[in-house]
């Protein structure tokens, strides 16, 4: 029982690190924002602890007092809404401008799958423990490779500066002018509660279907590929803002150790330091929905 009190001290005190390092960026209303997004999670695991020692009947369950590991991979498709985009630069080049309502598409990759890097397309990387307490709850580490592209020659509008001359138009987002895109990905890395709910299980306990809901924030970790007016740069990895949302899926247990989870993700993604040319920077944010698709290994450990 005390190597499974250590193993719940050390989740908490490497919560505890990694939200002090997310509060160490200086970001436009940043701190306060992850303050208020990730206050749940000390809450789930304080109550966590308390029930530690109650065990539930779940998939993968070991002998009590174990915990189950997990480890899943897969990929995803993405859908953004339309987005504000404010580009400035008074350094190394002279532009103030933002434009209104941009829309963008995703960039999946998976037409050549088995002729390629498998980490070239949208992936999903789940890293996870099973608590096995009564209320079947995990926590999880999640990373979603996400790829954002500004769809080019469509018409907004734009405000602002741009080398002298202030516009309040209609534009079209041609190639010479601007090309912006996360095409590196826009990145999210959360830190998730996860609740299952059990509705079907084989008798021989060798096949479980289960309901998963997810809830989670973190950081926004982008690398943009820009061009604006001559000026290229393709960015380097960088956190750039923050990331909140909420998952709901179906997860299918089989031979105990190997699961299927196929999911919808809602998020709220706020990219307040994107990275251009020289000194320019970009800020925008968007809502977005995520189809996802994993195939995952899991074991039970004694904790």
């Amino acid at each position: 029982m005390k190597s499974k009190e250590n193993f719940y001290q050390s989740i908490l005190s490497g919560t505890h690190v990694f939200i002090n390092r997310m509060l160490s960026f200086r970001l436009p209303g940043y701190r306060l924002c992850f303050c208020l997004l990730t206050a749940p999670v000390f809450c789930f695991l304080s109550r966590t602890y308390a029930q530690s020692q109650t065990s539930c009947h779940c998939a993968g369950m070991a002998p009590a007092g174990k915990g189950t590991v997990y480890v899943a991979a897969g990929y995803n498709l993405d859908w953004f809404t339309r987005s504000n985009i404010h580009f400035i630069d008074y350094t190394t080049d002279h532009y103030d401008f933002t434009l209104y309502k941009v829309k963008a598409e995703d960039r999946p990759g998976l037409e050549n799958l088995l002729e390629q890097d498998i980490t070239v397309p949208q992936y999903s990387f789940r890293l996870g423990y099973w608590l096995n307490n009564k209320a079947d709850l995990a926590i999880e580490i999640n990373y979603d490779h996400v790829k954002y592209v500004m769809i080019q020659d469509q018409v907004v509008h734009m405000t602002g500066y741009f080398r002298g001359v202030y516009y309040d138009q209609d534009t079209t987002l041609i190639e010479d002018f601007i090309r912006y895109e996360h095409t590196n990905g826009a990145n999210y890395a959360m830190l998730n509660i996860v609740k299952r709910f059990n509705i079907w299980h084989a008798p021989n306990e060798q096949h479980w279907l289960s309901a998963v809901g997810k809830a989670g924030a973190g950081f926004v970790l982008p690398r943009t590929d820009s061009f604006i007016a001559g000026h290229r740069r393709n960015d380097t990895y960088h956190v750039a803002g923050y990331v909140a949302g909420v998952d709901v899926g179906i997860r299918y247990d089989f031979l105990r150790y190997f699961f299927l989870e196929t999911s919808m993700k809602g998020c709220i993604a706020n990219y307040a330091d994107v990275l251009l040319y020289g000194d320019g920077k970009a800020s925008q944010h968007w809502l977005s929905a995520e189809y996802i698709f994993t195939l995952g290994l899991q074991a039970p450990l004694k904790l």
